[in-house]
């Protein structure tokens, strides 16, 4: 990729072609930000965002911060699912099932909604079996796990933990908000996907939100605890297929990265305290890989080897029906318009 520059007027594409002929465009708005806030942006780096579940670490540090992880025994692998959107694989419902378990609260109350299995794998295997998709299932149910878990801690009611009034929402809000520097009251909320509201921040909101997180890795506390379960069992992020974990396997423990709906992405490099966030314009899930990784790498935060390893993501192939390799993923840099 082209190098950027602070204060560059360029945005990323991410191509689709199919021989010598581009097929697709998907533009891309991305901001990277470190310690010292030096700022490389592609595209809006003020464009308004949905955070969706990108949001998922910062909404796990109450459950460390407020003792709730503490009191009920939870382990890194169960506070890696509650940052997660996970494959709904073996490993994961299991997770989900034990947060529960630890906290007292009936699996029955989990509000999101069933979904089939992001792998595709697991989804076939349910299909041939019978297996209809339950809640514990949804990519989502760790987040949620977490919350109800926090809502028993306090002693707050269980079954409306997902309105908008209740004191967990409220605490993500307040959350979610303190990592990225922005005004509470005034941030924007609607429904997410799995029923709990999402919130409304700029890209650079988002990117320095993530620097913070990373920076604060450096000493004891909740968020180098949720940082750390994330990169050290990073298969509960994601699962198996996934970027996220990949990415976090091969960088051992350096970067840590969070996916969301719509291909939003938010990522940090926990020494440097560098934050990346990005957002795919059309919502392609399939651009957000290539996007992400090619702004690792002009960040520099990348161990050297990691673009090799990870080829499939950051140039994905386009196979056809009889698996055939018949076009091929790139990314370039174009003038904003």
């Amino acid at each position: 990729m082209k190098p950027a520059s602070a204060g560059t007027t360029v945005s990323l594409e991410v191509l689709v072609a199919r021989g010598p002929v581009v097929e697709s465009r998907h533009r891309v708005h991305g901001v990277v930000v470190n310690h010292s806030g030096t700022t490389l942006s592609w595209g809006d780096p003020n464009l308004r965002v949905w955070l969706r579940s990108a949001a998922k670490p910062f909404q796990a540090v109450p459950l460390i911060e407020d003792g709730a992880a503490d009191q009920f025994g939870l382990s890194e692998e169960e506070i890696a699912v509650c940052c997660g959107s996970h494959n709904s694989e073996e490993a994961h419902i299991a997770a989900v099932r034990s947060i529960l378990d630890k906290a007292g609260v009936p699996e029955r109350l989990i509000g999101c909604g069933p979904h089939p299995p992001l792998l595709a794998a697991r989804r076939e295997a349910m299909a041939e079996d019978g297996t209809r998709p339950t809640p514990v299932m949804s990519n989502c149910s760790g987040k949620h796990a977490g919350m109800l878990a926090l809502a028993a801690f306090h002693g707050w009611p269980l079954n409306s933990y997902m309105r908008p009034g209740h004191p967990v929402q409220r605490r993500m809000r307040r959350e979610v908000a303190r990592w990225t520097g922005v005004d509470s009251a005034g941030m924007p909320s609607e429904a997410d996907g799995c029923g709990v509201p999402t919130f409304s921040t700029t890209l650079r909101d988002l990117a320095e939100g993530s620097a913070r997180l990373s920076a604060a890795c450096a000493s004891p506390g909740p968020a180098q605890r949720v940082l750390g379960a994330m990169t050290r069992v990073p298969f509960m992020v994601a699962g198996s297929e996934r970027l996220c974990t990949r990415l976090m396997e091969v960088e051992r423990g350096a970067v840590f990265a969070k996916v969301g709906a719509e291909a939003i992405y938010m990522a940090g490099h926990l020494e440097s305290g560098t934050g990346v966030a990005l957002k795919v314009e059309d919502g392609a899930w399939r651009a957000a890989p290539p996007a992400l990784l090619a702004m690792l790498d002009r960040a520099g935060v990348l161990a050297p080897g990691t673009i090799d390893a990870l080829a499939d993501f950051a140039e994905p192939v386009i196979r056809n029906t009889l698996g055939d390799v018949v076009g091929r993923m790139r990314i370039r840099e174009v003038p904003c318009s």
